[in-house]
């Protein structure tokens, strides 16, 4: 693990926490529901795992960081929505094919890049057979020097990643970011599991 997360959220040194939705996401919704059984690994305070609960969807936000938990639980209840303490990198049997979809936001940037098939390995586990991965990939980040995340992947290695067990649904640029962002800096992919 390349930082203490649970200190960043203690110490209130949380960037990446706008405090909203991802806009990407929330762009997605607006043209595909999602329902069923929702996993989001990293989840953070939780605002991706509410956005998707208030549509119907059960969800649970899972993360390393009791300290992040602690403010998503803070938060009042958009639907169905539940947090669990965490590794997604060694997922408990429990949630073994127990999802229709797993959601990506900013998860896979936080690891080290050597750990990213550990990750996608998860995300199988998690799948239910015909299950939905949606993904929004950091395609670029400003100033990125390979030492500390987000770490960027490239569309080259995300396709090597989920080509042999995922068929590709749909890919766009959002258009709605959050500010600072540059349009084109993400890309949303929305993958079907080959099982």
């Amino acid at each position: 693990m390349s930082r203490d997360w649970n200190k960043a959220y203690a110490e209130e040194d949380t960037p990446w926490d706008k405090g909203y939705a991802a806009p990407p996401l929330m762009e997605f919704l607006e043209r595909q529901r999602v329902n069923g059984r929702v996993l989001v690994p990293g989840c953070g305070t939780g605002h991706d795992v509410r956005a998707l609960s208030a549509q119907g969807a059960e969800v649970l936000g899972l993360d390393i960081a009791p300290g992040a938990l602690a403010k998503a639980n803070a938060f009042p209840r958009a639907g169905q929505e539940f947090y669990e303490l965490g590794d997604f990198l060694n997922l408990a049997a429990g949630h073994h094919s127990a999802y229709d979809w797993v959601f990506e936001h900013t998860c896979l940037c936080a690891l080290a890049p050597g750990d990213r098939q550990a990750y996608i390995d998860a995300v199988k586990k998690a799948l239910k057979p015909g299950g939905y991965y949606l993904a929004i990939f950091f395609r670029e980040v400003d100033d990125y020097t390979g030492e500390e995340p987000p770490h960027p992947i490239s569309s080259t290695e995300s396709k090597a990643l989920l080509s042999d067990d995922f068929a590709l649904k749909e890919s766009f640029v959002p258009q709605q970011t959050y500010p600072g962002r540059p349009i084109g800096a993400e890309e949303v992919s929305w993958y079907q599991i080959n099982k």
